[in-house]
């Protein structure tokens, strides 16, 4: 079946797949959804549903760029951040979910599954942001709002992807991973990451 497909009908059919998945996930959240999808994926579909979001982000942060509020801000460099970082910043926050899951607290899931979890509920909540997070004043509250949605859906996602069940353990792993991931970040890219 495969070989009578494109490979751009067989980007369409995954993309379109994460994206009904993502609505699952999103509008009945729970581990148990979060289950259902954990291994429909890999590595390979969650790093290109994250860079259709990187993409779209990068556009409309490059276009935002030119309104008269953001005259200090450069639509290339807004371009190339995001085009770039997205998926970096989603490989290295995945990465240290999986690492410290797996290290301490004993979790058994693969990193194939942490990724394509996390992206079922990052990719749309990240096009959400890109949308409406440039608004004055409202782009505050969607970004508060998305951020707590992040972590909810983040804290959902450990649980099933690593199956690290029971008390503080899933936000524990959370918060190592922001706090890991905002350090290996400024060691590998310093103030320069910030620029943008």
């Amino acid at each position: 079946m495969l070989g009578s497909m494109t490979l751009t009908d067989h980007i369409r059919r995954s993309v379109d797949d994460e994206m009904r998945q993502s609505l699952a996930v999103l509008t009945r959240p729970s581990v148990r959804t979060f289950e259902l999808f954990e291994r429909k994926g890999g590595v390979n579909e969650a790093l290109m549903y994250v860079l259709l979001a990187s993409i779209v982000s990068a556009v409309v942060a490059a276009f935002m760029a030119f309104m008269p509020w953001h005259a200090d801000i450069s639509p290339w460099a807004q371009f190339v951040n995001r085009l770039v970082g997205i998926p970096i910043q989603f490989g290295i926050f995945t990465g240290v979910v999986y690492w410290v899951g797996k290290q301490f607290f004993g979790g058994t899931g693969r990193y194939a599954e942490v990724a394509y979890t996390f992206a079922l509920f990052f990719v749309p909540l990240s096009l959400l942001s890109s949308a409406l997070g440039w608004i004055p004043v409202l782009g505050f509250f969607v970004s508060l709002l998305i951020s707590l949605a992040l972590i909810y859906y983040g804290y959902l996602a450990v649980q099933s992807s690593m199956n690290i069940r029971g008390g503080a353990n899933p936000a524990i792993t959370l918060l190592v991973a922001a706090l890991g991931t905002t350090a290996l970040n400024f060691l590998v890219f310093g103030n320069w990451w910030q620029g943008f």
